[in-house]
């Protein structure tokens, strides 16, 4: 049996990288999509990655440029193609709302029109988000609630969600989109709260910081864990049918949860280091974002099993190790 090629857009994301780890295990030749300056310093841009650079092929390539994509298509012949690249960090996409426009639903279209002349037997994956649900109506959500988003990148998901059904429905290509619900790690970024919590965690454990400054505490979210995520991205185009499925882990926690457990999983009272801010206040969900799973666990075979505690003191001693701090993390009492 020949060895498959995949192709990952978003390579060096935290999903990406994780998703090429994946693939490379199960034994297969793993290309990925990146703007040519993450090949010009690939120490800095492709951190993700870097172990991983023998391993798999990089092509330059911008979801901007049609061009570039389709050569690169018509280079790699894929038998899968993970789109997971976007421009995704939702508190800024008003600030160039036309860009992430352009990026997210012109990329998509770019990717799935390439396949379609070039490789139309390659299997899709389309990277969606609970953003989409936005003010939802009910909770938790699943793949019959109506979207109503709230951001422009949530408007482009929802336009690049309706692309990847409609070459499904109209080309018959096997194109799957997956709702995913907030999903972390060690590898998260650290423009997001979540990282943002656990690396000034390690600062303040470390003395370069005396204080850790938050909006609202309150808010709910599902958060799982984003190395069972890809697992359930890789499941979906292994099935004979194409389909969109929501992964989530059905449960929600609050940020002051996460906050409270982090810093106990270091022995600090957060109370003494957190500081709220009306400045990072954003508007709340009346009705909280939350994935119901269902249709993952009975058509997959999927469901999320990581302990909200053990990720986030796992995302915390990573961070301490980042600071030379290889310290013993405390059992958190929090749940």
């Amino acid at each position: 049996m020949a060895q498959k090629k995949a192709l990952i857009t978003g390579v060096n994301g935290q999903d990406g990288s994780y998703l090429a780890e994946l693939l490379l295990h199960k034994g297969y030749e793993v290309h990925g999509l990146v703007r040519r300056v993450g090949l010009e310093a690939p120490e800095r841009r492709l951190e993700r990655v870097v172990a991983l650079r023998d391993q798999i092929k990089l092509h330059a390539a911008s979801l901007e440029n049609y061009a570039a994509l389709y050569q690169a298509i018509a280079k790699i012949r894929p038998d899968e193609c993970y789109h997971l690249a976007a421009a995704s960090f939702v508190s800024y996409e008003f600030d160039d709302e036309f860009s992430t426009l352009t990026t997210n639903i012109n990329g998509t279209h770019y990717l799935l029109a390439s396949l379609k002349d070039l490789a139309p037997h390659c299997r899709f994956y389309f990277a969606g988000t609970s953003e989409m649900f936005g003010a939802a109506e009910a909770s938790p959500q699943d793949e019959s609630t109506r979207f109503r988003p709230r951001s422009i990148y949530g408007i482009s998901k929802v336009a690049g969600f309706e692309l990847t059904r409609n070459y499904r429905e109209r080309y018959g290509m096997h194109a799957s989109s997956g709702i995913l619900f907030n999903h972390e790690s060690p590898r998260r970024g650290f423009e997001f709260v979540t990282r943002k919590i656990t690396s000034t965690v390690a600062r303040i454990l470390a003395g370069q910081s005396t204080e850790l400054r938050l909006g609202n505490l309150e808010p709910l979210r599902d958060w799982g864990d984003a190395r069972q995520y890809v697992e359930a991205m890789w499941r979906m185009l292994q099935q004979e049918h194409a389909d969109d499925y929501v992964i989530a882990t059905g449960r929600l926690h609050s940020v002051k949860q996460f906050v409270e457990i982090a810093f106990a999983s270091v022995g600090l009272d957060w109370q003494q280091y957190v500081v709220v801010d009306q400045n990072y206040y954003r508007p709340a969900e009346k009705i909280p974002l939350c994935g119901n799973p269902a249709k993952a666990k009975r058509v997959l075979g999927w469901e999320a099993t990581t302990d909200f505690a053990i990720l986030v003191r796992e995302m915390v001693a990573e961070d301490c190790r980042l600071l030379g701090l290889e310290l013993p993390i405390i059992e958190s009492t929090v749940s």
